[in-house]
């Protein structure tokens, strides 16, 4: 390899005021590092899985509707009994319950960040030394392989046949051939080769430290439930203002005679609009989901990634790292034109011991080459790439015979119609992979080096399937997720290897060479087959662009550089943990147990929290609008708000807090679906105008039938019947298909209403108390009437308006 002395730092300031930064083969020593550790020439970018502990907290307590519920809690606790208070202990609970699930979530995703954290190789005191990416200090000469990620500024040290992709820097495809002296840049990998590079600069002055830290941040952004949330929150948030004013106006005027009354009143209509639980509640599904998933060994890089999983209707998947186990064994050496075997061998050894960085199908080769000596002298070397498809070197064979030999993809190196390939395509169909070992006259560094090259041997290898996999293709199969696998082998084989794992389709495949050009051609062409072969990494980015025109929502799952691009591009990028630290870089969800079987507790995970959210947004969006829609006709009738809100506590605590509690985090293994907003709204928009027209008509009538000085208190108390009645037939059709304990869920609200009635110390807390007998059951039959109109509308716009 070549060495270089010193390097050109570029003119900028480094990290620090030390010394010129010199090339050292055996890189820094431990006194070195530790001056430079003095100097804070450390690379102390936080990258971060999570939110901090700070940013949870102001997240959750200071928010929009917490202000507002903070502020009305106030006026109450001034103007009012204990009672009507309680609505802001239960905010202060509702925080609190938010905070600690949030951090429940951050210390499994930061425990499960520094498993699968990147951990370079450094030289220091002439040694290798695996390292964490925060321990590199200004100096350090960091080691390069193929998939390693570029986690520091640079200039190359040593190169051996060092190509480089910075394409998620640049927006350049092809990879770039390094040499000694040339810069290399943070978030840049390897494709291909080896080598090592001196830090120029670290910390928060490498170029994409910035980019770096954000994509491995544990973020709550960029996802249709809480955009679709944040949406209605901002139109509940124009209704209330208006609304607000009108009732404070008109209870000033109602009440005039009793001002702290008036306040009580208004507050209750206030409140109940502000859907507070909402946000708190998907807070907590989603911090739950990390959670579980968390002791699936299954690390969510993006938080968001959970619920864009469950909506994924194409899974693409590499065939090696995902169906197939990483490792692979050599069952047979084919020799072809009367080629001597043992001196084939003699090639394979020592094309494995030219390979510093060798994949799995050469280190296979390597095992079974152990007792076979070598004695010739490498010259020059190739080292394999998805582009290309193979690999190669050129020795010295010590008797004054030189050979260049490549080894690669046989329909690569051989001619359309070689009668070689009939024999290769027999192998291919039993699901085996097959190399071939072919001589050239030309030089390495020769552009189209391998025409005209001479087949010498198959090289005839075994996968081992991944025990899981056929499962993990079943139940896709069964949850209507199509599964398309892309891989940069021959697809006839690839197809044979989906075909033992029972993958419907496996017998369409298609060679990607002749995929068109045109992304509608090739998203057709994509449609119609389930296994591509001879993929190049360009067109792994390609099939995904062209599935995502189809308005499919695509998961990708790879292991290996040559997937870095698709992962990046696809809706949900999946990399196995012993994948390189380039795709666990751009992956939203790395599997740290690099088990495929993992998968479909993911998306199960999602679709419980997608579906969950749903249910019970429309519990908590139906109490705003019958809330607004009661205070409109308040203010339209100049009448007093029937409602303290200690009434409206009791009613959202029994009818959609706790309820919505379990419900959000029960099971639920419908497929999610899209138009979040338009899905709740159907539902609640109805469902709240007909609770707040029968609660409405009930205190009008009651406003007629009672008279005298505690008319109000009767007044109110038969319009709560009726708006509880309601809202409890609300939450019976969201818990709907029943199991035991939906069912006892719903029963029990009930009961602790009817406790509240019956018990008299609680009929005084709550001032509930029902008078006659007329009355109440005039607020049952309203009730009843308002139930069997709303199962009616339910029904009819379920069928008037799929979502």
């Amino acid at each position: 390899m070549t060495q270089r002395a010193k390097i050109d730092t570029g003119g900028g300031e480094t990290a620090g005021s030390g010394p010129p930064v010199v090339h050292r083969p055996g890189g820094l020593t431990s006194a070195e590092v530790a001056e430079r550790v003095a100097r804070g020439e450390v690379n102390d970018v936080p990258v971060r899985s999570s939110r901090s502990t700070t940013e949870i907290v102001r997240a959750n307590v200071f928010t929009r509707f917490n202000a507002i519920i903070g502020v009305l809690w106030a006026i109450m606790l001034f103007v009012a009994p204990i009672q009507d208070s309680l609505f802001g202990f239960v905010i202060v609970a509702n925080t609190g319950i938010g905070i600690i699930q949030e951090l429940r979530a951050k210390k499994t995703l930061d425990g499960l960040a520094v498993i699968g954290e990147a951990r370079p190789t450094v030289r220091r005191d002439g040694a290798p030394t695996e390292i964490s990416t925060s321990a590199i200090v200004l100096g350090d000469l960091i080691e390069l392989g193929p998939g390693d990620k570029v986690v520091v500024d640079g200039e190359v040290a040593e190169a051996d046949s060092l190509e480089v992709d910075e394409s998620l820097l640049t927006g350049e495809a092809d990879p770039v051939v390094k040499k000694p002296g040339d810069r290399m840049m943070s978030g840049s990998f390897v494709v291909a080769g080896g080598g090592a590079f001196t830090a120029t600069k670290v910390g928060r002055e490498a170029y994409a430290a910035q980019l770096a830290e954000e994509a491995s941040r544990f973020t709550l952004v960029h996802s249709e439930l809480r955009t679709g949330i944040s949406t209605i929150l901002k139109y509940v948030t124009w209704m209330m203002v208006p609304t607000a004013l009108g009732l404070i106006l008109s209870q000033l005027f109602a009440k005039s005679d009793n001002v702290k009354d008036a306040i009580a009143r208004t507050v209750g209509g206030i409140v109940p609009m502000i859907p507070e639980g909402l946000v708190l509640l998907t807070s907590v599904a989603f911090a739950i989901g990390v959670v579980r998933l968390g002791r699936k060994q299954c690390l969510v890089q993006e938080l968001p990634a959970i619920e864009g999983l469950a909506r994924v209707d194409v899974v693409c998947l590499d065939k090696t790292g995902t169906l197939t186990e990483g490792g692979m064994n050599l069952t047979e050496l084919r020799p072809l034109h009367d080629a001597d075997e043992a001196y084939v061998r003699k090639v394979l050894a020592a094309l494995g011991e030219s390979d510093p960085h060798p994949n799995a199908s050469l280190q296979a080769v390597i095992d079974a080459s152990q007792e076979t000596p070598v004695e010739w002298r490498c010259t020059a070397s190739l080292p394999f790439s998805s582009a290309r498809k193979y690999s190669g070197a050129s020795f010295s064979e010590g008797d004054g015979e030189n050979s260049t030999w490549l080894l690669g993809a046989p329909d690569v190196l051989l001619p359309a119609g070689d009668p070689t390939l009939a024999d290769i395509d027999r192998l291919d169909e039993q699901g085996l992979r097959v190399l071939l070992l072919a001589r050239t006259d030309r030089d390495l560094d020769e552009p189209g080096l391998a025409a005209g090259a001479r087949p010498t041997a198959l090289v005839v290898l075994e996968q081992r399937l991944r025990p899981d996999a056929a499962d993990t293709l079943a139940y896709f199969a069964e949850q209507n997720v199509v599964t398309k696998v892309i891989s940069g082998d021959n697809a006839v084989s690839v197809g044979a290897v989906a075909g033992k794992l029972g993958m419907a389709g496996a017998e369409d495949t298609v060679d990607a060479r002749t995929l068109p050009t045109d992304r509608e051609e090739m998203a057709k062409v994509l449609d119609a087959n389930a296994v591509f072969g001879r993929v190049t990494p360009q067109q792994k980015r390609d099939m995904v662009a062209a599935l995502q025109s189809r308005g499919h929502t695509v998961a990708m799952t790879g292991d290996g550089v040559n997937d870095v691009l698709a992962l990046k591009d696809a809706d949900i990028g999946v990399s196995m943990g012993s994948g390189s630290e380039a795709t666990r870089a751009v992956a939203q969800i790395v599997l740290l147990n690099n088990s495929f079987a993992t998968l479909p507790s993911v998306v199960a995970e999602g679709r419980r929290v997608i579906g969950n959210i749903t249910r019970v947004a429309t519990l908590f969006l139906t109490k705003t609008v019958y809330s607004v829609l009661l205070a409109v006709l308040v203010v339209c009738f100049q009448v007093e708000y029937p409602f303290l809100p200690r009434h409206l506590t009791l009613l959202s605590t029994l009818t959609i807090g706790v309820p919505a509690f379990f419900l959000a985090l029960a099971p639920n293994k419908e497929r999610a679906r899209p138009h979040f907003v338009r899905r709740v709204m159907r539902y609640a928009i109805p469902g709240g105008v007909i609770a707040a027209t029968t609660t409405f008509v009930t205190y009008l009538l009651a406003r007629h039938h009672y008279t005298g000085p505690d008319a109000l208190a009767a007044e109110t108390s038969a319009a709560t019947l009726t708006l509880f009645l309601v809202s409890m037939w609300v939450l019976a059709i969201i818990a709907r298909p029943y199991t035991w304990w939906r069912l006892t869920l719903v029963a029990t609200m009930g009961g602790a209403f009817l406790l509240v009635l019956a018990v008299p110390w609680l009929q005084n807390f709550f001032a509930l108390k029902l008078i006659g007998v007329t009355m109440p059951w005039t607020a049952v039959a309203i009730a009843a009437a308002g139930c069997v109109v709303l199962e009616f509308v339910w029904r009819w716009v379920g069928r008037r308006f799929p979502a």
